[in-house]
């Protein structure tokens, strides 16, 4: 069975989702440890709830950024994880640490990228006048939110939405495409060859399988 360590730095609603496919059956996987950055992370609540271990590595008792992403990552290997998923995980990683994981480290974004990486995201994509938002699961590397893309889902933009709005419509679809992500990745049909995500050995496209398409 795969083996999941899942970061977070929140309230931890996509790790519930995919805490939730686990327990259905739909993920082949378990999740060995949920680790955050953060201690008031409701996150860290809902894997105690799940009987999930919960550990706290407060980034803020660290002088630099790859002292904290050394402690993480020798925290994360003591679980030997197969996949490591971020979820809501609010932290610029270091290019060791994406290197180490490379191709076993998925992240989701809320954006239809390659547009929109970093933050505001709804606000930009309102400011822009997209027609349509939305969220992506995409593979982690060194350079940020541009990893080759797994899946995405996308929603209108209504003329009455404001970025509030918008986040809560992105939020719902993410839960469904990141634990379709991670589903693929247990059951080892998602993989990553140079900057290519492939499904079943046949290449996505570069914006990701479409939610819709499937």
């Amino acid at each position: 069975m795969t083996k999941v360590v899942v970061l977070i730095s929140g309230s931890g609603s996509n790790l519930q989702a995919i805490i939730d496919a686990c327990k259905s059956g739909q993920i082949n996987a378990e999740i060995a440890a949920v680790i955050s950055n953060r201690p008031n992370a409701y996150g860290l609540e809902r894997a105690e709830n799940a009987g999930i271990p919960a550990l706290l590595i407060n980034h803020k008792e660290f002088e630099s950024r790859e002292a904290f992403d050394t402690q993480l990552q020798n925290t994360i290997d003591g679980f030997a994880p197969d996949l490591v998923v971020l979820a809501g995980f609010m932290r610029i990683l270091t290019e060791g640490f994406t290197e180490h994981y490379l191709g076993r480290m998925l992240n989701i974004h809320p954006s239809l990228l390659p547009k929109y990486p970093g933050l505001n995201t709804h606000q930009r994509a309102l400011d822009a006048g997209d027609g349509e938002h939305g969220a992506t699961v995409h593979f982690v590397t060194p350079v940020l939110d541009d990893g080759p893309n797994v899946i995405h889902a996308s929603i209108d933009i209504e003329q009455t939405d404001s970025a509030a709005t918008l986040a809560t419509k992105v939020h719902v679809v993410e839960h469904f495409i990141y634990p379709k992500a991670v589903e693929w990745f247990a059951a080892g049909r998602l993989t990553m060859n140079g900057n290519q995500a492939l499904l079943d050995n046949t290449p996505l496209p570069q914006a990701g399988m479409a939610w819709a398409d499937l």
